[in-house]
């Protein structure tokens, strides 16, 4: 069955990503904003569980009753849950325990799915679409984490930095366009609505802004010069005392970042990445330019090789036309965050395999950058 062999590949993809953690990594969380791997690989496990098992398996029962409040994330309407801040301190049950569960898990999905029950497939695609998110966010928490760390741990080979291609600009008629998912194959419900847009003409980037292209911004003292900013994106800076984008750090005089791969030099032709929204905007404006809109992006993606970094759009997280919110605990899976967020397309060096398409919405708060967030620019004709 092809739905089994993309149960197995996903779910052991996702214990293979943390194949050379050491036992005290599992727990490790720097921050509110980024959860340890042991709750990656607990909390992918419960939502197979309390979405799909608890429901239609015959004679489930959960693994642990102390579970759901452990690894739930962010589902009000499955009771209390774990402060996102303290999943670090979650240090019982043990990884092998987690891993355990896992397989509990596993052994009761594989024979649901065996049934082949399309109302129960469509869930367990959901689960595992959900699970591939997890799996990018558990390599970016844990750089994050790591980075903190002096001793640089080297944990994968992950090529984080591709080189970009010759910029050019791709020139887009005015007119009407097409937006959202349109088929038969899984994309999530904020995908859904598909619907016309009219668009002015435009030109759009080919390739991502680079390192060295956003080091002449630096250099340019535009992290001290209000006029490129957002007056909430000033306001951060000054705030945080940014003065480059996360990870960037200057050793001997020598610009350089940290890597899942252990420290590098800076390089000048790599893709920029781990900016926030508020720099992305700040640059474009320092160029006299701007960031396509989310439509701009999707109508012009065939055009331009896409897929190393997330890319901001200056676009606000809302609704398509006819969204509506499903109801149940699923219904908060995307609709309750359509406010104060930006949306980004693509995918990223860190997004796993198949789980990319140009309808994608991506979103996060203008000030979040831990992710391998780039830029695309774009201007009005």
């Amino acid at each position: 069955m092809r739905l089994l062999d993309d149960y197995r590949r996903i779910r052991t993809h996702s214990i293979y990503l943390c194949s050379d953690l050491i036992t005290e990594d599992f727990s490790l969380q720097a921050s509110e904003e980024v959860s340890p791997p042991k709750w990656h690989l607990a909390h992918t496990s419960w939502f197979f569980e309390q979405f799909i098992l608890v429901k239609y398996a015959e004679k489930y029962r959960v693994k642990h009753p102390h579970f759901n409040f452990l690894f739930n994330s962010y589902y009000n309407a499955m009771g209390q849950r774990t402060a996102r801040n303290q999943r670090g301190l979650i240090t019982r049950p043990s990884v092998e325990e987690v891993k355990e569960y896992r397989k509990y898990v596993d052994q009761a999905m594989e024979g649901l799915i065996r049934k082949d029950n399309p109302e129960i497939n469509e869930l367990i695609i959901l689960g595992l679409n959900h699970e591939q998110q997890h799996q990018e966010l558990l390599l970016t928490d844990l750089k994050y984490s790591f980075w903190f760390n002096p001793l640089d741990p080297i944990v994968m080979d992950i090529d984080e930095y591709p080189h970009e291609e010759k910029s050019q600009w791709i020139e887009m008629d005015e007119g009407i366009y097409q937006i959202g998912y349109e088929g038969d194959s899984f994309c999530f419900d904020n995908e859904l609505g598909r619907h016309k847009v009219y668009l002015h003409p435009y030109a759009i980037s080919s390739a991502l802004v680079t390192n060295g292209e956003y080091l002449e911004f630096i250099k340019s003292g535009a992290y001290s010069e209000p006029r490129y900013w957002h007056d909430e994106g000033w306001a951060w800076v000054k705030e945080n005392n940014i003065e480059a984008p996360l990870y960037w750090e200057k050793q001997n005089n020598t610009w350089t970042y940290y890597t899942l791969n252990g420290r590098k030099f800076l390089d000048p032709k790599a893709s920029l990445s781990h900016v926030s929204f508020y720099e992305a905007s700040a640059f474009a404006s320092w160029k006299g330019m701007r960031l396509p809109t989310e439509f701009e992006w999707e109508a012009a993606q065939e055009k331009f090789n896409w897929g190393n970094r997330w890319e901001w759009t200056n676009s606000a997280y809302l609704p398509y036309p006819g969204f509506t919110i499903a109801p149940g605990a699923l219904g908060e899976y995307n609709g309750k965050f359509m406010v104060n967020q930006m949306v980004l397309k693509g995918a990223s060096v860190a997004t796993p395999e198949g789980h990319s398409r140009p309808t994608y919405r991506n979103f996060f708060h203008p000030k979040y950058r831990w992710q391998f967030m780039g830029i695309r620019l774009a201007k009005s004709l």
